[in-house]
């Protein structure tokens, strides 16, 4: 018989049982170090290396470097500004929050795990330096006493998580490289069969982007990995940045298959059997021949030079050469992913100079990451208001445990900063602190007092540390299981003598939730927004983007499409999770980031194209350039409306003087790709373009087959 669900989610596995031991292991070896060296916290040692814990040997080891750094860096500005500015309390609480606010502002742009440094210098200087106040001469030795008893920590909780049984982030991310390439497979079937998206569909291609996104944040940890993986970064990265640019091309080739069933036309033999023997090459994966690679794009070049189309041709003629270039985009991408995915396999070893030269060149460099400065300026202010509020309500009452609430302030914003609403989160924090308090109160006046020596003393903390443990690796639990293992470890102070006081304890119990619940209330009035609205700040984003990258005089020239890609795609995988939430109903769902990546991305062509371009055919580019940079400059700034009719006039205009120039083959696909991807992106819905007949400044006819 087997077990529920809810019951298997609920009963440890032997991993995560595996990581609670590991981490209590070196939570007590670095509490045992403490006693013996005599730090003058040295429940700050045990503390941090469950606040350092990570399952996987690569995270953790990356997480303790950027700790230890942020430390030192907090440590550092708490010299600097305590002792000056001591005998100035509202200066010194002033400083001390803005501090915290540029920490944490810089914590929110990176985005990526270098990210914790900021973070943990912002409230590093909180932790250290508010409870120094009262002895500023002997700031030096507490922040060098407090970085001696985290990087203890840190160091005990690395060692045994890298030396004992050690879980690689390359496995994971070889997993989720195999997985995605799996899910993208399947696409590309439905897509080369034609088969509609329905909406369950649609939100499975979304998650591949935010799948992408995670890949990126997991290979940021490869150059700390303890495997054959940590020499694998580069190629990694390359292969994610490949897998980028699969998406829009899948999204394009579903795009020209449902237009051309749209306007019932019917393909030729040759294209049908090219589509089947492309399915099949797909459908083998990984062990489809590099030989049959090179004969379907041998196959997509005849059949090319077989249907030849003029400036003239059909609606259906230019869809079909679209088609075919973007097939040819497809076994070019496909064939690159899997000489990637290759070279992973064996270490970096495998590629020849020339395959690695010409791998890198297709891959560009796709890392841009979406920043977010308004938002990250908020969450700032946010956490030096609730910082100044604890300072004011500390200095006002000369309440003696004052410093305790304005830490945990800055630790409650900062820890929850990037979420689209902390409060829920910083409420949940709050509530497993308060059950901390409960746990530390019976160990402390029931269980401490009648034990001796520190194997006992292990003894009684295994049973309660070994299930927080379990809680911190299982995703449902990770912020409950981390607020009781911190906290606990914290509130609980022990010493290598037993000195516990029921008042002073009370006292810093409270204090703590007081500085929590402020962190909660001034979050929830200045910084909390909902999943649509931060839904609508990403498009509006994009947006901006192609509003820029349109501009006749802007960067549209000389963007990289790939960084453009990756920094859409990035958004893209941020949006996924947030139209999960939102009211089925709501427009913000309506909206297709995937076809904006792909208007974007034909912007930068058309651009880039437009030099070569005779004066008439360039002038119809540029007043078509100059209507999308409003057009998207308007849709940014305000709410999203359809695109107007004058545009799809703009567009058919260009596309016939283009058409007229005669442009050389390379030129002339490079245009038209971008106008008739502009196009279908813009109005999907619009009537078939009719080319207009051949203008009489066109001094020899332009292949169609180049269009896409």
């Amino acid at each position: 018989m087997t077990k529920p669900a809810a019951a298997s989610a609920l009963w440890p596995t032997a991993g995560e049982m595996l990581f609670s031991v590991k981490t209590f292991i070196g939570a007590m070896l670095a509490l045992y170090i403490a006693f013996s060296i005599d730090l003058p916290r040295p429940y700050w040692a045990m503390a941090t290396a469950y606040i350092v814990a990570q399952p996987l040997s690569g995270a953790l080891r990356s997480k303790a470097l950027y700790r230890v750094l942020g430390t030192m860096l907090g440590a550092v500005a708490t010299v600097v500004l305590v002792p000056n500015l001591v005998n100035a309390p509202e200066l010194l609480s002033l400083a001390m929050g803005l501090w915290t606010a540029a920490c944490l502002y810089l914590a929110l742009l990176d985005r990526t795990p270098r990210s914790y440094v900021f973070m943990l210098a912002g409230y590093s200087a909180a932790i250290i330096g508010f409870p120094a106040v009262n002895d500023p001469g002997s700031i030096f030795d507490t922040a060098v006493a407090r970085v001696e008893e985290i990087t203890l920590g840190i160091v005990c909780a690395t060692v045994v998580g890298s030396v004992v049984f050690p879980r690689s982030v390359g496995a994971v991310i070889s997993a989720r490289i195999d997985g995605w390439l799996r899910d993208a497979g399947r696409w590309t079937l439905d897509a080369l069969a034609g088969r509609r998206d329905d909406e369950e569909t649609a939100a499975a291609r979304r998650r591949l982007a935010a799948d992408a996104v995670e890949l990126y944040m997991l290979s940021t940890h490869l150059a700390y990995d303890t495997s054959l993986w940590q020499g694998t970064t580069r190629w990694v990265r390359l292969l994610r940045q490949r897998m980028v640019m699969l998406l829009p091309i899948l999204s394009s080739i579903a795009d020209r298959m449902a237009e051309l069933r749209r306007n019932g036309a019917q393909l030729p033999p040759s294209v049908q059997a090219l589509l089947g023997d492309l399915s099949a090459w797909i459908a083998a994966g990984p062990h489809g021949q590099r030989e049959e690679g090179v004969r379907l794009r041998a196959a997509i070049a005849r059949i090319e030079a077989e249907t030849p189309a003029g400036p003239s041709s059909d609606w259906n003629a230019v869809m079909l050469a679209s088609l075919l270039v973007r097939l040819r985009e497809l076994v070019e991408t496909v064939q690159d992913c899997r000489d990637l995915r290759r070279q992973i396999n064996s270490g970096g070893r495998e590629a020849g100079v020339t395959q690695e030269r010409r791998l890198v060149a297709r891959a560009g460099d796709g890392a841009a990451l979406h920043r977010d400065h308004g938002m990250a300026i908020l969450s700032g202010f946010s956490a030096a208001l609730a910082v100044l509020l604890c300072c004011v309500a500390w200095i006002a009452t000369g309440w003696p445990d004052g410093a305790v609430a304005t830490e945990m302030a800055a630790v409650a914003c900062c820890f929850f900063a990037a979420q689209d609403d902390p409060v829920p989160a910083i409420v949940s924090f709050t509530i497993f602190s308060t059950v901390a308090l409960v746990i530390d109160t019976v160990y402390l006046f029931a269980i401490l007092p009648m034990i001796d020596g520190f194997p006992m003393l292990v003894l009684v903390l295994a049973p309660v540390f070994l299930v927080i443990g379990i809680g911190m690796v299982k995703p449902a639990s990770t912020n409950a299981a981390m607020a009781l293992a911190a906290n606990s470890a914290t509130l609980m102070g022990l010493q290598s003598a037993y000195s516990a006081d029921f008042a002073a304890f009370l006292n810093s119990g409270f204090a703590l939730v007081f500085g929590m619940s402020v962190a909660a209330i001034v979050t929830g009035l200045v910084r909390s927004v909902g999943a649509e609205w931060s839904a609508w700040r990403l498009l509006r984003a994009g947006w901006a983007d192609l509003a820029a990258v349109a501009a006749p005089r802007g960067g549209g020239a000389s963007a990289d499409r790939t960084v453009f890609a990756g920094r859409m795609l990035d958004r893209l995988g941020m949006l996924t999770p947030r139209l999960a939430m939102v009211a089925p109903g709501a427009d913000v769902a309506a909206a297709d980031a995937l076809a904006d990546l792909r208007i974007g991305l034909n912007i930068v062509d058309l651009q880039r194209g437009r030099p070569a371009l005779p004066p008439e055919a360039r002038r119809a580019v540029d007043a078509l350039l100059d209507a999308l940079s409003r057009f998207f400059d308007r849709h940014a700034s305000a709410v999203a409306a359809p695109p107007p009719e004058q545009l799809l006039r703009l567009i058919d205009r260009a596309l016939a003087r283009v058409t007229a120039t005669g442009l050389p083959g390379r030129r002339s696909r490079s245009m038209l790709l971008a106008l008739v991807g502009i196009r279908r992106g813009l109005f999907p819905d619009a009537p078939p373009y009719k080319p207009a007949s051949p203008a009489p400044v066109s001094p020899s006819p332009v292949d169609m087959r180049e269009v896409a």
